[in-house]
């Protein structure tokens, strides 16, 4: 089963979930914002990929952010301050049989088929 963390206004969420709707891949949807997420999660994706690709640092919650807290950042900080903050995560994340992805472009979709639902 495909799992997607995201937010349900977020466009490029709702593209992904059209495309795995289309490609029959079984699927469910996180809503980041309503759901909410837990810290061992978060911890997860910044062990596995970095803070800085967990952390979407061109969004309006990024910029609204105090200069100084985004200075200081390291993964720990980083993780304490997406789970303050759910929508500095980068969207949408995507969880698929020990498959981690971040975005949706060609890449994560290639990768999403060889994987399957």
């Amino acid at each position: 089963m495909i799992t997607l963390y995201g937010i349900k206004t977020c466009d490029t969420c709702r593209a992904a979930l059209k495309w795995l709707a289309q490609k029959s891949l079984a699927h469910r949807f996180h809503d980041l914002r309503a759901d909410g997420i837990d810290a061992k999660k978060v911890s997860s994706w910044i062990s596995a990929l970095g803070w800085e690709t967990v952390i979407n640092r061109r969004s309006t919650t990024w910029r609204g952010i105090p200069e100084k807290t985004r200075e200081g950042l390291d993964a720990k900080s980083a993780a304490a301050l997406a789970l303050k903050e759910p929508t500095l995560i980068k969207r949408p994340v995507i969880e698929a049989k020990g498959v981690l992805l971040i975005g949706f472009d060609a890449k994560v979709k290639a990768a999403l088929e060889k994987v399957g639902g």
